[in-house]
């Protein structure tokens, strides 16, 4: 059993380089290279979550600014439109007031007409009563001398 144990020291005496050297290794590692590969991982990491948020709210004030455009917009829309019906209505008001300035000059004329009409009416029935007189004195002498001439023969 002493020779067990006695090539165990040796194999532990003989591996004592070897866990030395792997733990240098591994302190040197750790510096070297794990150190800066996190650094570098962390600073990528922050840049990107940085870019991330940068883009989430650049993204967000688009939003914002679309939202407003879109109010502008609405708000721009209905003003013309309210313009539009101002006009119209304004429009609507001097067509019929055109409309009823036709329709009065139209009208005054027409009661013009009539009261021509009516003053030749009566003037023409003036002139038919005075010739009544002698248009039955022409029709008694022209009915009457064909009597009278068919009574002598």
């Amino acid at each position: 059993m002493q020779l067990i144990v006695q090539q165990l020291e040796a194999m532990f005496l003989g591996a004592i380089p070897t866990t030395l050297l792997f733990i240098v290794l591994v302190a040197a590692y750790s510096v070297l290279v794990q150190g800066p590969l996190t650094a570098v991982l962390k600073k990528r990491r922050a840049l990107t979550e940085g870019a991330m948020e940068d883009a989430q709210k650049a993204i967000a004030e688009a939003e914002s600014r679309t939202a407003d455009y879109g109010e502008k917009l609405r708000q721009a829309r209905s003003e013309v439109y309210k313009v539009r019906e101002q006009r119209m209505k304004q429009w609507n008001a001097e067509r019929d007031a055109a409309l009823d300035a036709a329709r009065k000059a139209a009208a005054l004329k027409v009661s013009q007409a009539r009261a021509e009409l009516d003053t030749e009416a009566a003037a023409a029935k003036q002139t038919i009563l005075g010739s009544t007189g002698e248009l039955a004195g022409q029709v008694v002498r022209a009915v009457l001398p064909a009597a009278a001439g068919g009574s002598r023969s």
